[in-house]
Order: structure tokens, then sequence, then C-alpha cells
């Protein structure tokens, strides 16, 4: 089975205004919502790409109800904790400029945190867990580590997708995939990353503390992957860019997808960075559809 887990979900509401003005009445030409959050986004693009998963976390009434109820409408498993305070909504303006606006979300207090460890602790061998995104300030940073530790025992290949020292703080239970992208790599080191080589010599670092394979997204370059197999680069696929929202998750989710049909790195790595041009050239996350139009321009080559 595939878990997704999303402590802090949120409700994209996303607007379209010419001319964007802080400070002033600005109407909208456009807008949407979507469930939101980087586990769900996940769980969403799985089930595009027809894998099943269930969706873990916490959701808080009427606007986490309209999470719950969006994606079981979609044909997505839930299993999520119920919280008092409301699930957040993020804003996203796209105008010239885009500009994000995220909410807190909820506090999750330790009876609640500890409902969701007793769900961690039925996780079985052979599951993939996906631990992704920030979560609250009410929750300790190494919430991720503490979940990978109570399943040491277990084969469970866990997927971080998550920055900073909530990140660092996994690598010592040797997780299966992480995915940061090329400034969140410069921020955990503390330096200016400036092109492949840089993204090459700081990815085997992570490996060096612990990950197995970690897949740095290079914005309009692509994407590096670097594996015990060596590194590799897979080309960028062409197209207009439409949404930034969720191609990083669509990434993690492509690849999953691939991985569990063909247990091949380097095969799932393509299906993955097909996925997150499919979604960025989308208004939404990607369909299976867009993704498969991808899939023969994506190149993936060895970097020596």
């Amino acid at each position: 089975m595939i878990y997704t887990v999303t402590f802090n979900p949120a409700i994209d509401y996303i607007v379209n205004i010419d001319d964007f003005k802080i400070g002033e009445v600005n109407r909208v030409k456009m807008d949407t919502k979507y469930p939101g959050g980087k586990g769900i986004n996940v769980s969403r693009v799985l089930n595009n790409l027809e894998v099943k998963s269930t969706a873990l976390g916490f959701i808080g009434n009427f606007t986490g109800e309209y999470i719950k109820n969006h994606i079981e409408n979609e044909g997505i498993k839930t299993d999520f904790i119920n919280v008092d305070e409301d699930t957040r909504i993020n804003i996203k303006i796209k105008s010239e400029k885009e500009t994000e606006i995220n909410g807190l979300g909820p506090n999750i207090d330790e009876k609640t945190l500890e409902k969701l460890f007793e769900k961690a602790d039925k996780f079985t061998d052979g599951d993939i867990v996906v631990l992704a995104g920030n979560v609250q300030k009410s929750v300790d940073f190494d919430v991720y580590a503490i979940i990978q530790e109570r399943c040491s025992d277990k084969d469970i290949k866990f997927v971080i997708d998550t920055t900073g020292n909530a990140l660092i703080c996994t690598l010592i239970n040797k997780p299966f995939l992480i995915k940061p992208n090329k400034q969140e790599l410069s921020e955990l080191f503390e330096v200016d990353i400036k092109n492949k080589e840089d993204i090459v010599f700081y990815g085997r670092k992570l490996i060096g503390m612990g990950a197995q394979n970690v897949i740095v997204s290079n914005g309009g370059e692509g994407a590096i992957l670097i594996c015990k197999q060596g590194s590799y680069n897979a080309s960028p696929a062409k197209g207009i860019i439409k949404n930034s929202v969720g191609a990083g998750d669509s990434m993690v989710a492509g690849f999953i997808a691939n991985f569990t049909k063909t247990n091949d790195i380097l095969e799932a790595f393509k299906w993955g960075a097909a996925a997150g041009g499919a979604t960025a050239f989308s208004l939404d996350l990607c369909t299976k559809n867009e993704v498969t139009a991808l899939i023969d321009e994506i190149i993936i080559t060895k970097i020596n």
C-alpha cells in the first residue's frame, strides 16, 4: 500500500487578476479552488496515473470536509484525523507576477499526534510512505524522523519531501527517496549552487548522509537523479508554463507510480520528470494522458 501523510492540508484558492495592485481593490478575472498540500497532491496524481493510495493527515471543520469530499469523489481513499480548528486556505494570485499567501493551519496537540502515530504503527512490510510538506509550529520539526523510527523494524520505503533540519534529521533512517529543489539544496548546505556539477556534488553528500536516492528539480533545466548507479540528468519537457503549484509533488508521484510497476529507478525518474512537466503545463495537476504525451521528450543521460 502507498500512504501519503499531509500534516497541514489546504484549500488552494487560485485567482487570476490582470495587473494586480497592492493597496487597491482588485477584480478577479477567473478563480478556482483545489484540495492542496504536498501529500494530497501526490495522492491525486497517483490516482490520475491509476495507482491507489491512502491519504492521511489532519483536517478540520468545513474547509477540511471540502478537501475530504473532493478527493474521495475522485476515488482516493482517506483516513484523516479530525481537529477542532479549520483547515487552512492558501491564496495563489496569478498576475504579471505570481504571489502566494499561505495560511497557518490548525495546531496539533500531543493527543491528536498520537492518533497519527498509531496509524503509522500499522504500516507493514512493502508499504511506501510519503511524508511531504512542512509541519505546523505546534509539532516538533523532527516528527518525520520519529515516524520513520517507529517503523524501523519493517521494510518500508519512506519518501521525504520537506526542507531544512526537518529533512536532515530523516537521513539517518535511510529514506528511499528525497526530493529537494535546487534552492532548497542550496539552503541545506548554505552555499550558492550554480550548475549541475554543484547539484551532483551536494546530492552525493546527501547520499553519504543516508538517503538512498536523491532527485533535485532544477526548474527549466529539468531534474537530476543521484543514486547508487550514478548521477543522471532528465531533460526538460517543452511547453508553456501555466502552473508552478504541485509540479514537484507530481514528480514524486510519477516516480512512485512507475517504480511500483517496474522497480526500475531510471525509468521511474523519467516518469517523474514527465509528470512534473505535465503539471507545470496544466492548470491543475497532470492527467495520465498529459504525462504519457511527454514521455518521449524526456531524455535521461548519465553525468560523468
